[in-house]
């Protein structure tokens, strides 16, 4: 074996030996957490091939992504709709979608063409399904503070507020 070989080949059992100690460590989550995804929904089954429909129907994909309804090799310019019951209820979703000016009522960073369609031409009963679910769509307690940093990141630009206490360190 050549001398650029030897050192290529222990670079890369650096690496693996590095990754596996990491692991084994376990810098990021606690077990509890690493075993559980954190999304869940509490949709009855109706309710869910419902607002499938309609979510395939509008091509919402296109914008957004759900972890059950995922095309892992696309990337979306708009947030992920994953725990969103968490953050926002189904009435305030209600309104979100009857808005003839979504804008209005939540002020989004991407372009005009990514910008989110008004739904109000939809049927009462579409947009009622649709907020219903979203409004299912759960995220876990331990999960829910990163959700709500990684959303006001994307919504504002700027980094999550540290509180007072904090500060004062």
């Amino acid at each position: 074996m050549r001398t650029g070989e030897k050192l290529i080949l222990g670079g890369m059992g650096l690496l693996i030996v590095g990754l596996m100690v990491r692991n084994y460590i376990g810098f990021s989550q606690t077990p509890d957490q690493e075993k559980s995804i954190p999304f869940y929904s509490t949709a009855t089954k109706e309710l869910t091939i419902a607002s499938d429909v309609i979510y395939k129907e509008q091509n919402c994909k296109k914008c957004h992504s759900l972890w059950t309804i995922k095309n892992i090799m696309a990337t979306v310019p708009a947030p992920i709709l994953d725990g969103i019951g968490s953050l926002r209820s189904e009435d305030w979703l209600f309104d979100y979608f009857s808005s003839e000016d979504p804008q209005q009522i939540l002020k989004g960073r991407l372009k005009a063409e990514w910008s989110m369609p008004s739904y109000a031409h939809l049927p009462e009963e579409d947009r009622r399904t649709l907020a219903a679910y979203m409004a299912s769509l759960k995220v876990e307690d331990w999960y829910l503070e990163d959700l709500k940093k990684l959303e006001y990141k994307k919504l504002t630009g700027n980094k999550w507020p540290e509180s007072d206490d904090k500060d004062q360190q």
